[in-house]
């Protein structure tokens, strides 16, 4: 087996994973620590070092909020579950699992953007292990980011140093990750021509800014977006900004310099990591991606439906319970204004859709709720087919049931659990069939890397189900539920109803 390889830098030397075949290179760096003078800048080239260096451990995990364990918060005790776990600004360390014997294997690669709505998280949650993956034959990097405000912080002083590169640090340092996997994934057995990128909410969101970014060229070959399609529907006076102007981001930042004390960005680099990390929580921020017209140019969900983005073949979808557009209305007088405002002419028949002359205000905003990501997927499905795009897109709705004291439903993230078919790590009492669906999961998901389409036998040497892509006249998608099976069923009435108001208002 693989167990120590030269990259660029230097060399590095890894372990076996519980499965020996595979070997795990834990903590490598692939930038320059972002501390110092590299705070709130574009990640840095590193440091060659000398003599072998141990890839044995994770590093530490990017400056958030520290979490507590809480049995009645569903995430403290599903993942977070190590309280005291390392964290540090220096942070930019990357993971690698590979199966390969040799250097010279070229085997696929798949580079993971964790989630947590670039606020928290980080790539050694348990769920992440890319073993079971690596197993299919392929090569599997997790990467470490930065959050919250050391990766998305704007300032007038920082735009005016790094032209550009003025904003999403954070986006850049998995750029910059993703390019140092291209240069040196064959170290590892991998082809750094076959380079699949993927991620969960807020890591599937940074896919679609990845695909977005006109940086990106020739950079990877296909990507996976699971809980990180979004664009609006109903009005919500409560959501946080995720894209912000950098004018907006700048604004925020010299009030933010204001907070911690300083009147300059040579003050602000001298402050200590931590406090800097509290006063961003005290002050209640949500800070990410922010248009610079340098890596981001736009929406990413509108810039993929212009076909501004980079045409790869595409998997993406959701778990059937997660993230719900919901009308904010307290009456139906305010529920039929927000139609009329919305609709206009066609108002009318969203009321009736929603049975609003017999029903009640909470009838009629059940009826009227629907998949915020579903409904953005199906909306990308179309513009894919109406502008001639005709890039493959692979939909899938994630209906498990998921078994535990709390009656969980398929909350947002359970699917993690499924693909990188980690559930033996999970607390959770899963039986025979989890694992048979968690097994298929990861085979479709590794088909898919590997080639760009999911189709193929599961391990069993079973035909799988045919997965077909997505087309507005057959708009269905693999059901993950009991087992996987293709799902030839239309979308709902009043989803229909909202992606033909969606074109019909942005035509």
């Amino acid at each position: 087996m693989l167990r120590v390889t030269k990259v660029e830098n230097g060399t590095v030397r890894g372990l076996p994973a519980a499965d020996p075949r595979i070997t795990s290179f834990k903590g490598i760096p692939f930038a320059a620590p972002p501390v110092g003078d590299n705070r709130w800048r574009a990640p840095q080239p590193l440091q060659d070092w000398e003599g072998v260096r141990g890839a044995y451990e994770y590093s530490p995990i990017p400056m958030q909020v520290r979490q507590e364990i809480d049995v009645n918060n569903i995430y403290t005790r599903e993942w977070a579950v190590e309280p005291d776990i390392a964290m540090d600004e220096d942070c930019l360390y990357l993971n690698v699992w590979t199966p390969a014997g040799s250097a010279n294997e070229k085997l696929p690669v798949y580079v993971w953007y964790f989630g947590g709505g670039l606020q928290v998280g980080h790539p050694s949650e348990m769920e992440f292990d890319g073993e079971r993956i690596a197993r299919r034959g392929i090569v599997v990097v997790t990467i470490n980011y930065r959050l919250n405000a050391f990766g998305f912080l704007c300032h007038p002083e920082i735009t005016a140093e790094s032209p550009d590169a003025p904003a999403n640090f954070g986006h850049l340092d998995q750029q910059f990750a993703t390019r140092w996997v291209k240069r040196n994934i064959a170290a590892f057995g991998g082809d750094p021509n076959n380079i699949t990128i993927g991620g969960q909410s807020a890591g599937g969101g940074s896919v679609m800014n990845q695909l977005a970014s006109p940086q990106n060229e020739g950079l990877f070959q296909r990507a996976i977006v699971q809980s990180g399609v979004f664009t609006k529907l109903y009005p919500n006076p409560r959501a946080p900004k995720f894209l912000r102007t950098i004018a907006e981001a700048e604004r925020d930042g010299v009030r933010f310099f204001e907070s911690l004390g300083v009147s300059s960005l040579e003050e602000a680099r001298k402050l200590d990591a931590v406090y800097v990390r509290d006063r961003y929580l005290e002050s209640g921020g949500f800070w990410g991606a922010v248009v610079d017209n340098k890596f981001n140019v736009g929406d990413a969900f509108v810039l993929f439906l212009q076909n501004k983005r980079w045409m790869v073949p595409v998997l993406l979808g959701h778990t059937s319970s997660e993230f719900y557009s919901v009308p904010d209305v307290g009456s139906l007088d305010e529920f039929k204004r927000m139609a009329f405002d919305l609709f206009g002419d066609d108002a009318d028949e969203f009321l009736s859709l929603c049975n609003v002359q017999s029903g009640s205000v909470d009838e009629a905003v059940k009826k009227a709720s629907v998949s915020g990501i579903e409904y953005a997927i199906r909306i990308a499905g179309r513009a894919n087919a109406d502008t001639g795009a005709k890039t493959p897109l692979y939909y899938y709705n994630f209906d498990a049931d998921i078994p535990g004291w709390d009656d969980p439903g398929t909350f947002h993230s359970v699917d993690l659990w499924f693909f990188f078919e980690t559930l033996a790590k999970c607390w959770r009492p899963f039986v025979g069939k989890h694992y048979d669906l968690a097994r298929r999961m990861c085979n479709y998901w590794a088909n898919f890397i590997c080639t760009g389409d999911p189709n193929g036998e599961d391990s069993t040497g079973v035909r799988m189900p045919k997965w077909e892509p997505y087309a507005p006249e057959t708009p269905y998608g693999m059901l993950f539920a009991d087992q996987a099976e293709f799902a030839r069923e239309e979308p709902s009435e009043i989803m229909k109803f909202l992606v033909e108001q969606y074109f019909k208002k942005n035509s």
